[in-house]
């Protein structure tokens, strides 16, 4: 009996380490997958850097509750797995939504999740799943400051010119 305590407090602690270890995790229902479907859709997450886990309810709310997530607590009830992402907080997210609008999978449904310490509820999640990627948005930064710095380049030097000029 007490064996299965401390087994329990030791999952339990294992999996609070985890979320606060991760820079997002997505909790999503998955009743209704076919086996195929969920260790394909296991596999494209897991390639995006995102870990897939399938954990007890209990387990999981206590983990919740001693990170500070109480909101998020109750999406871990019927048969929930958890999307923990170390790095990129919109892949889980984008993946999983991506994966909703798939026939094979289209029975998934995304509940809540916690985005850098925030809880975010499906509609914010959906939102951040629309937002391109981390390298994306620095690459549209880099090109709108470099049209901009090409601009003043071009203008300064026609100024050179016409003071050549005169």
């Amino acid at each position: 009996m007490k064996e299965s305590i401390l087994a329990k407090q030791e999952e339990v602690k294992l999996v609070s380490e985890k979320m606060k270890n991760s820079a997002a995790f997505v909790v999503f229902k998955y009743q209704g997958l076919t086996v195929k479907a969920f260790q394909t859709l296991r596999r494209e997450l897991r390639a995006s850097g995102v870990e897939v886990s399938v954990i007890k309810n209990n387990i999981s709310t206590r983990a919740a509750k001693e990170n500070g997530y109480d909101a998020v607590t109750d999406a871990f009830s019927g048969p929930v797995a958890v999307a923990f992402a170390k790095d990129d907080v919109v892949a889980p997210a984008k993946i999983l939504f991506a994966a909703k609008k798939e026939e094979e999978t289209s029975k998934l449904e995304v509940v809540k999740g916690v985005v850098d310490g925030d809880v975010y509820s499906f509609e914010q999640l959906q939102l951040l799943s629309q937002l391109p990627s981390y390298e994306t948005l620095l690459t549209q930064l880099a090109a709108g400051m470099l049209g901009t710095v090409s601009q003043l380049a071009i203008g300064l030097n026609m100024l050179v010119e016409k003071g050549q000029e005169a």
